[in-house]
Parts: structure tokens; C-alpha cells; sequence
């Protein structure tokens, strides 16, 4: 006669929070990785162009994200360098540099969003275009690159969110390519007392050849 228990068997107990862990895990560095690297490509495209008048009639003039602010590609380069801290450190550490991936994606965000109307950059390329710090720029045009710029922070606060969150489950460097700092014994040949060449260099390095 065959009895069924409800006891849970260990092995499932153990491998339960193991599945978050490894799924938060996963998609915090697919969110990460296409956050930055979203971010970083936007700041290079246009942002925003028009027209300022000139001798010869009108000029064109556009501006690169980069050309309007280096928030967002900074930022995108942190958050991306603390997402690979994240595996470097533990405990204390590992809620900071999560923290500071987070506060990465929130502030390219911010930059991203602010700098989608700033027309400071045209205003800069029109006065030069046009020999007079008074000129300004005009027939305004604006692209969607800020919003995805915005949306590759987005990416990036969510992978800080799931560090904050999970982190402390997430695997870390192996310990044996830590050092304590503490000198280590270094390893020397066996003197053969027959060989007057190890007798020598076993002086040398301060040994006593003859002792036990």
C-alpha cells in the first residue's frame, strides 16, 4: 500500500527562490544592457533643426542629442558600469552600486525629457551660422529620439529596481580571485645537498640548506 505525504521535498524548497532570482537576473541584464546602449545611440541622432536667416537666404540647422546635453550618454555609461559592478561586490555594497544604477536610469529620464524642448543648442548653431549673438533660431522642428533616449532610462531604472530587489539573491564573483592582502608562502625546490649550485642559492634567499 503506497502512502502520498504532503511534505514538500527539500529540493523544491530550495530551488523556489532560486527561480525569481535567476529570472530577475536575466532580465535585469537584458534591460541594462539595451537600456544603455538605447540611450547612448539616441544621444548621437537629431534632436532638433530649423532655420536661420542669412546673406544668402535661409540656413538649416540641426541639433545631435549630444549637441543638447551629455546627461543622458554619462549616465547611460554609469548605469551600464554598475550593472557589472553589481556581480563585484556584496552586502552593503551591492544595495549601493543598485542604488546608483537606479538613480542612473532616473536621471537620463529626466535629461532625456528636459532636453526634448531646449532649443539652447540651434540657438548656439544660429549665431554663429549667422555672425550675431542675437540671432536665434526658427521654423522649429523636434524628433521623438529624446523620448527614446527616455525610454532606454526607463530600461535602466528597471534593471536598478530588480537589483534593489533581488540583488541580494544574485550570484557574486568567486572568492578565489580575492586576496586578503596576507603574503602567501612561496614555493621553493627541494635543496640537493649532491648539487653545490642550490647550495648556494638556497643562501642566497636567506635558507639554510642543512636544516631538517
Amino acid at each position: 500500500m503506497e502512502y502520498v505525504t504532503a511534505v514538500p521535498h527539500p529540493r523544491s524548497e530550495a530551488a523556489a527562490p532560486l527561480r525569481p532570482a535567476r529570472r530577475s537576473l536575466a532580465v535585469a541584464l537584458l534591460c541594462g544592457a539595451a537600456g544603455a546602449a538605447v540611450a547612448l545611440l539616441s544621444t548621437r541622432q537629431s534632436w532638433s533643426a530649423g532655420t536661420v536667416a542669412v546673406a544668402g537666404g535661409d540656413y538649416s540647422l540641426t541639433a545631435k542629442g549630444s549637441d543638447v546635453t551629455g546627461v543622458p550618454a554619462a549616465l547611460a555609461i554609469v548605469g551600464l558600469a554598475a550593472l557589472v559592478a553589481v556581480f563585484a561586490v556584496r552586502s552593503t555594497g551591492r544595495l549601493l552600486v543598485s542604488l546608483l544604477l537606479a538613480l542612473s536610469g532616473a536621471g537620463t529620464i529626466a535629461a532625456a525629457l528636459l532636453g526634448a524642448s531646449d532649443n539652447s543648442a540651434l540657438d548656439e548653431k544660429a549665431a554663429q551660422a549667422a555672425g550675431d549673438t542675437s540671432a536665434t533660431a526658427t521654423a522649429l522642428t523636434h524628433s521623438a529620439w529624446p523620448y527614446v533616449a527616455a525610454a532606454g532610462g526607463a530600461l535602466l531604472l528597471l534593471a536598478g529596481l530588480l537589483a534593489l530587489r533581488y540583488g541580494r539573491l544574485w550570484p557574486a564573483m568567486s572568492g578565489r580571485y580575492e586576496r586578503d592582502g596576507t603574503p602567501r608562502p612561496r614555493r621553493t625546490k627541494p635543496v640537493d645537498p649532491d648539487r653545490p649550485e642550490d647550495l648556494w642559492k638556497a643562501l642566497d634567499r636567506g635558507e639554510d640548506p642543512t636544516g631538517a
